[in-house]
């Protein structure tokens, strides 16, 4: 068999691992790996792909983003690169194709194999926010590069008596977020999927400092709801899914918490630092074992579904149901969360 991969969306630590467990799980079935180049552009563009093999492979474990790059490209805006993508799809001679991505890339994958298009599904997202997995390689990643993050604001919060808040990315979903702030100690963490009042944060900051705390560490979700805000954006323009560049809040946020309580704050945005570097082992592994279910569905011919984590198994899951809805936080686990604010 002839198999194609991409890589689409934004780059995520993970990429390399579930290529290079492709190539190693496909070869020794005789079968042909090609790397699109640059997501679904490389389809659009006819870019020449990259041949993977043992070599092209090798050494890319522990590397982050993508060999084969990627983009944000939605074929299905436009009527002319529709008709070139599968036009030059079949110029390639594929049998089978494995898109990695998150929502919008598998969306894609969705369409066209609704279409008749032999397309398998890896998840990818440092957001967590694919239904149908437990969790999706590169969050752990991320989780653990803002975990850190807090911790050294910590320092730098306790000895100079300040309010450090903390923006992270999360458009719709907070995962990155909660996990991150519970495991940085924050005092307030603030996500898309519940809406807060200013008052309550100013209280929740006041009732900590009034027990004797000098600082306060508060993280915040770049699409986190503020009741009597609207959503802070970076620009008005849309990218090739419809979605705007959000990022900023923490700076009104900021602004606004040291204006009501006196107390000096300081604004961190982490922004693509969350994205960039080494996977942690967890996600090396995760990748890995998403890499080499998805060959085994290429195998057997069943298209159309895309791997997943379920408990210590992996599974794989139509891609319609992953794509039909975000994944978001439950109220239990943000509950839980709040009995650590303040």
């Amino acid at each position: 068999m002839r198999i194609g991969v991409l890589t689409g969306g934004g780059d995520c630590p993970g990429l390399n691992p579930v290529i290079r467990a492709i190539v190693r799980a496909a070869l020794p079935y005789g079968d042909e790996v090609v790397g699109i180049r640059n997501g679904w552009a490389g389809l659009v563009n006819n870019l020449p792909p990259m041949e993977l093999n043992l070599t092209t492979v090798t050494g890319i474990l522990h590397r982050g983003g993508t060999i084969l790059g990627t983009s944000r490209t939605n074929p299905y805006k436009d009527r002319e690169a529709l008709s070139n993508l599968k036009k030059n799809w079949k110029g390639l001679n594929l049998d089978a194709l494995v898109a990695i991505g998150g929502e919008d890339t598998l969306g894609v994958a969705t369409k066209l194999s609704a279409e008749g298009f032999p397309v398998v599904g890896v998840p990818k997202t440092i957001d967590n926010d694919l239904s149908g997995t437990d969790y999706t390689f590169g969050f752990d990643t991320a989780v653990n590069v803002v975990m850190e993050a807090i911790d050294r604001l910590h320092t730098t919060a306790e000895s100079h008596h300040r309010i450090m808040v903390v923006e992270v990315m999360g458009r719709h979903a907070g995962w990155i977020a909660l996990h991150a702030g519970l495991a940085g100690g924050a005092d307030m963490i603030l996500i898309p999927e519940f809406s807060v009042t200013m008052d309550e944060i100013i209280g929740t900051i006041q009732k900590r400092h009034a027990r004797g705390k000098s600082f306060s560490i508060v993280v915040v979700a770049e699409g986190a709801q503020i009741k009597g805000w609207d959503l802070i954006l970076k620009t008005q323009k849309k990218d090739a899914f419809g979605h705007v560049l959000l990022g900023g809040i923490s700076h009104s946020l900021g602004k606004e918490i040291e204006k009501r309580t006196g107390f000096e704050t300081r604004v961190t945005e982490l922004g693509h630092i969350q994205r960039g570097g080494s996977p942690t082992a967890f996600d090396r592994v995760l990748g890995t074992r998403f890499g080499v279910k998805a060959v085994e569905l290429v195998k057997q011919k069943k298209f159309g579904h895309m791997v997943a984590l379920s408990g210590a198994q992996i599974i794989s899951v139509k891609i319609a149901d992953a794509t039909r809805k975000l994944k978001v936080v439950d109220k239990e686990f943000y509950k839980l969360a709040s009995k650590f604010f303040g």
